[in-house]
């Protein structure tokens, strides 16, 4: 599948993966994926996340990220979910890290299994699922590449990290697909 992929794709899945070997949780997850095409220039992703206005909000989002790794991989929205329920997620992390130390919740205070057995790195599940939704996004679309922008609609089709963490900054899949079909038009 990776054949598929142009060079703005391949360049994202590089950068998460640059990204999983920083100090951070070791296996390329959707946050990841969303930094490195945050990160990404000239390309239909990134220019389409930079039109709503993400890529100014970058450490916001780098924040909201960090928050979720914090909490165990609870967004946001997680959450205040369970708020409504009468749980603090808050109190319960602040609890184990005085119990256990600071991040441990945090995926990366576990070290990964395969750290530097790839080139690629290991995937999250969430993260391989991203991948095979894209080629179904690209397939959908009648196109014969897999690229940045079949990856960012992948992430904001289903419930996830990184699509929970783009609504949190006002962007949406119909947000996501308006742009991307204006940009598309406007070629």
């Amino acid at each position: 599948m990776f054949e598929r992929f142009t060079v703005s794709a391949r360049n994202v899945v590089r950068g998460a993966t640059a990204y999983a070997v920083r100090p951070g949780p070791g296996t390329v997850g959707e946050g990841e994926l969303l930094l490195a095409l945050l990160d990404g220039q000239e390309s239909p992703g990134a220019e389409a996340l930079a039109a709503l206005g993400v890529r100014e909000r970058r450490a916001s989002v780098q924040r909201s990220l960090d928050e979720a790794r914090r909490r165990g991989g609870l967004t946001a929205t997680d959450a205040e979910a369970l708020a409504g329920l009468g749980i603090d997620v808050t109190e319960i992390v602040d609890r184990v890290e005085r119990a256990h130390g600071a991040g441990a919740l945090d995926a990366a205070s576990v070290p990964p299994a395969r750290r530097g057995r790839s080139l690629r790195g290991p995937f999250s599940p969430e993260a391989k699922s991203v991948v095979e939704r894209s080629l179904r996004v690209a397939l959908g679309r009648g196109d014969k590449y897999i690229g940045d922008e079949h990856l960012l609609l992948a992430m904001v089709a289903k419930p996830g990290l990184a699509a929970s963490v783009l609504a949190e900054h006002g962007v949406t899949h119909a947000d996501v697909v308006r742009v991307l079909g204006e940009r598309a038009a406007a070629d």
